[in-house]
């Protein structure tokens, strides 16, 4: 398993046990409920988002037949994708409490989350839509292209 699938699978885990804590205290505590956007974001974007972007960048080689299109975009796209989540995580948190502070998080931290999905989209794109492998036999030699 490539480095970086590992990296969002892990993050995907992270990402369910942190939203999954705020889930809980918030059922503790149901004047938390105004963190239900940064539990909910946590859970979807995290969890969700992360597990399918590690599962894609292993699965997507591998089914069309070609290496990934970038080994280095998928680690930008960790970096930028977890930042971005916790800055929107930490948005929505401070939203009710920090005044300007809180929509200047979640407003950067989307912009990061839609770059890394961006990148995402772009490498898998590009590595599903490569040149047909050239099937070869044991020979060798090319075999003959049929129409």
């Amino acid at each position: 398993m490539d480095w970086f699938v590992s990296r969002f699978i892990r993050a995907s885990v992270a990402w369910l046990a942190l939203g999954t804590t705020l889930g809980l205290c918030m059922a503790i505590h149901p004047a938390w409920i105004m963190y239900r956007p940064a539990h909910v974001h946590m859970n979807l974007v995290g969890f969700v988002s992360m597990m399918i972007f590690g599962v894609a960048y292993h699965v997507a080689p591998r089914f069309s037949g070609h290496a990934l299109w970038s080994r280095a975009l998928p680690g930008y796209h960790w970096w930028i994708s977890n930042t971005g989540l916790a800055a929107m995580a930490a948005g929505f948190a401070l939203q009710p409490h920090a005044g300007l502070h809180g929509p200047a998080l979640l407003i950067s931290g989307g912009v990061l989350e839609t770059v890394g999905a961006y990148l995402f989209a772009y490498n898998i794109w590009r590595t599903i839509g490569a040149a047909a492998p050239v099937a070869r036999p044991v020979t060798g030699r090319p075999l003959p292209v049929r129409a």
